[in-house]
């Protein structure tokens, strides 16, 4: 991530953190779940991961799509933190801290993450284990970036799959899932 972008997702976090009373992020980038559950007008708590449902999602500048398109996102199950609900509407943000609005109907309750997008180019690993231990044997190696299915999270580790290796990694190295947060998908 370039650090423009790096930036531009800390202070969006800290935007927003301090419009909704949510305690600061994390120095790696990864959000913190608020004290308080803060429903939106579906329901549902607000923010909350979600998924792209398909291959070809537009981010739109406005909740209608009478507002132009801002980006396209081409990969069916990139998580999405939805940050905001407008009728059918939600503003989201990606990894990167890019924010759009994305129809509800586009996007899937279930959850996927992507392992540690703030090292990114920094040449780092992440080891895919085999049980929910720092000490435990290896899956995989990771690279920061990848994007994984989410089976679980326990609040400390997540059970993940990816390109068919499942293993355990440790939560606060996925933006997918908040920290602390347990997660049955």
């Amino acid at each position: 991530m370039s650090g423009f972008a790096s930036l531009r997702l800390a202070f969006s976090a800290a935007v927003l953190g301090t419009l909704l009373g949510v305690p600061q992020a994390s120095a790696q980038g990864a959000a913190t779940p608020a004290q308080t559950v803060t429903l939106g007008p579906s329901g549902l708590p607000l923010p909350r991961f979600v998924s792209l449902k398909s291959g070809r999602v537009n981010s739109r500048v406005g909740p209608g799509a009478n507002y132009s398109v801002d980006w396209m996102y081409m990969k069916a199950g990139l998580p999405m933190e939805i940050i905001q609900e407008f009728d059918t509407w939600r503003r989201v943000r990606d990894a990167d801290g890019s924010e759009g609005w994305i129809n509800q109907s586009l996007l899937s309750g279930r959850r996927t993450a992507i392992v540690a997008p703030w090292q990114r180019g920094k040449g780092g690993r992440i080891n895919l284990l085999d049980d929910p231990n720092k000490d435990a044997g290896v899956v995989a190696i990771l690279e920061p970036g990848v994007m994984g299915s989410i089976k679980k999270c326990d609040g400390q580790w997540c059970e993940m799959t990816f390109d068919g290796h499942t293993g355990w990694v440790a939560q606060s190295q996925v933006w997918g899932a908040y920290p602390g947060e347990k997660v049955k998908n």
